[in-house]
């Protein structure tokens, strides 16, 4: 399927590695023009060099807002605007209630909430202006079902999925887009730090019985930034393999 974006353009955070680079691997194949960043300039560039297309690279730590709106701006000089913001930033630090401090709420918010406000700041104005936009966050599947020993990321992602459902309702009717799409577990990086170095056993709970792959993210993360899904806005989409049960 053609998914009508070809030569749109794309700033994709959080995107050296995991889900974000997977999903600025998809984009890149559509014919998207992307900006992708990340803080480690090395290891951004190797990321680049598994994108087969117009990809540019933007050293930036976007869990500060200087940093998140820097991004933004810089993706727009080099790429001439954005049509598709896709906010995506690594997960804080595992812990439960009673293990974690009152100051690490702060820079966990900093990192998987505030940094979503300040990108979308930056960039959903030119989006409305221009009547087209996508905005995309990636979080995860424990803003529905929260995952233990995750209390950080569990309540972060929470609260950036009632700022994108609300300014959802603001711009769609300039043409703007927003939604948020929730990864169960993939065999990512971030997994495999959780569980140790490997992963295999976070897949004894999911119904299809594997890990998710980040290529296969990829394609839905671009479907829900295409023209075909201009009808889709305000929603939190699970692609987690079945294993959240809840009915709604």
């Amino acid at each position: 399927m053609d998914l009508g974006i070809s030569d749109r353009r794309a700033a994709i955070a959080g995107a050296s590695s995991g889900l974000g680079l997977a999903t600025a691997r998809t984009l890149a194949g559509e014919g998207v023009r992307v900006a992708i960043c990340g803080r480690d300039a090395s290891r951004l560039d190797a990321a680049a060099a598994t994108i087969d297309g117009d990809v540019t690279t933007v050293v930036a730590d976007v869990s500060t807002r200087e940093g998140a709106v820097a991004f933004v701006e810089d993706a727009a000089a080099a790429m001439g605007g954005i049509d598709i913001l896709v906010a995506n930033a690594g997960g804080p630090p595992s812990g439960t209630f009673a293990s974690t401090a009152y100051e690490a709420y702060q820079t966990a918010l900093d990192l998987n909430l505030l940094s979503v406000v300040a990108m979308c700041q930056a960039a959903v104005p030119a989006m409305v202006a221009q009547g087209w936009g996508r905005v995309l966050a990636i979080t995860s599947v424990s803003v529905r079902q929260p995952i233990p020993h995750l209390i950080l990321s569990n309540t972060a992602r929470a609260g950036v999925t009632g700022f994108l459902k609300t300014l959802a309702l603001e711009v769609a009717g300039a043409g703007v887009t927003v939604n948020s799409i929730l990864p169960g577990s993939h065999d990512t990086d971030r997994l495999r730090s959780l569980y140790g170095g490997d992963a295999a056993g976070a897949a004894a709970d999911i119904p299809t019985g594997h890990l998710g792959q980040p290529d296969d993210f990829g394609a839905v993360a671009a479907f829900l930034c295409s023209a075909h899904a201009r009808f889709i806005t305000g929603a939190a989409i699970p692609v987690e393999g079945g294993a959240y049960r809840a009915l709604l």
